[in-house]
């Protein structure tokens, strides 16, 4: 049987193409934009440095910078992105008939290193420690309901009486209060540790959250959500 997602333009085995000269540069100068952030903010602290700090420490003009954010809160809220792509392209490899809820702990399950979640984590940390913070979480937050709202809107869109925009919300909703509700339990027992331990302990919690969420919160159909580290 034909694969649903496949196409004859655009096949399921198709080698992508290679990034361009310019799609390289321009990754390059947001990497080095979300890292001269993050650099002032483990240095200076938050509030404490401008766009115009970012741009000299990452070597650019304060013009390029907003080329590419907004806002100081963006760059910092972008330092997550890469996790949330991740977690977004392991979200799309999975089955088209499987439910959203399955693939989203699929996803992160997929994603093995619990190093990869320490963007994530130390963002977080970060706004917990500082009110003044809290639009960055903000940011980052917004970015991943959006981007889990449009993959469930691709994997709802042909699945009859699910297309209701009501439905599509309401699912990506929980998903990410699902996601914040596991951040908060994790910070409430290991605070700014980042150790491995720590972000296997965060990333378990995340998978067990959209578990939970399958399971329509059943504590006994998974007994397992609310047990204490």
């Amino acid at each position: 049987m034909p694969d649903p997602l496949s196409s004859p333009e655009t096949p399921q085995d198709a080698v992508p193409a290679a990034p361009s000269r310019r799609e390289l540069n321009k990754a390059a100068t947001r990497q080095a934009i979300t890292d001269a952030a993050l650099g002032l903010l483990r240095s200076k602290g938050p509030g404490n440095f401008t766009v115009e700090d970012i741009a000299d420490t990452a070597g650019i003009s304060r013009r390029t910078f907003f080329n590419y954010f907004s806002s100081t809160d963006a760059a910092l809220a972008s330092i997550v992105h890469g996790f949330l792509d991740n977690a977004i392209q392991q979200l799309r490899l999975r089955p088209a008939g499987e439910p959203m809820l399955e693939s989203a702990q699929a996803a992160l399950v997929a994603l093995a290193d619990p190093k990869a979640i320490a963007p994530l984590a130390e963002l977080f940390s970060l706004t917990q420690q500082s009110p003044l913070m809290s639009h960055t979480e903000l940011e980052a937050w917004d970015h991943c309901r959006a981007q889990v709202f449009t993959v469930a809107r691709e994997r709802l869109a042909g699945t009859p009486g699910e297309r209701d925009e009501l439905y599509v919300h309401a699912l990506a909703g929980s998903i990410i209060s699902c996601g914040k509700a596991a951040m908060e339990v994790w910070f409430s027992r290991r605070g700014p540790d980042l150790s491995p331990a720590s972000l296997a302990e965060l990333r378990q919690l995340l998978i067990d959250a959209m578990a939970l969420l399958g399971a329509g919160f059943t504590t006994t159909a998974f007994p397992s959500a609310t047990r204490s580290s």
